[in-house]
C-alpha cells in the first residue's frame, strides 16, 4: 500500500474523512461560498471552497464522518437564494495534515 492509501485508511479508523464536493445549479452570486464556510465551521470542519469558471462551486472538506455527511446534506439546498441542481461527492486525497479552519479560495 502506498502512503496516501494507508493515511486514508487511518483517517476512517479514527472517524475522519475527506470529501470533494462539486455543486451545480444557481450557486454563484447567491452567497453559497460564504454560507458553506459558516456551515463547515459550525460543524468543526476544515477545508476550502471556491467558485469554478464553469459556474459550479467546488469544496474540499475534512473532518468527522457525521459532520462531513451533515455538510453534504446541507449542500443539496445551500443558502436561500441558491437553486442546487446536483451535488457530486468524491473521496478526496487525504493529506497527513489537513488545512486548519475553512477558507474561501480564489476562483479557478
Amino acid at each position: 500500500m502506498d502512503a496516501p492509501v494507508i493515511h486514508a485508511c487511518l483517517m476512517v479508523k479514527i472517524g475522519k474523512i475527506a470529501r470533494r464536493l462539486r455543486i451545480t445549479g444557481r450557486v454563484q452570486g447567491v452567497g453559497f461560498r460564504t454560507a458553506l464556510c459558516a456551515a463547515a465551521e459550525a460543524h468543526g470542519l476544515s477545508g476550502w471552497v471556491r467558485n469554478r469558471i464553469d459556474g459550479c462551486v467546488e469544496a474540499e472538506v475534512y473532518g468527522a464522518i457525521e459532520d462531513v455527511q451533515a455538510l453534504v446534506a446541507w449542500s443539496h439546498h445551500g443558502p436561500p437564494a441558491a437553486r442546487v441542481a446536483d451535488v457530486l461527492v468524491e473521496v478526496a486525497d487525504a493529506t497527513p495534515s489537513p488545512p486548519a479552519g475553512f477558507v474561501q479560495r480564489p476562483s479557478a
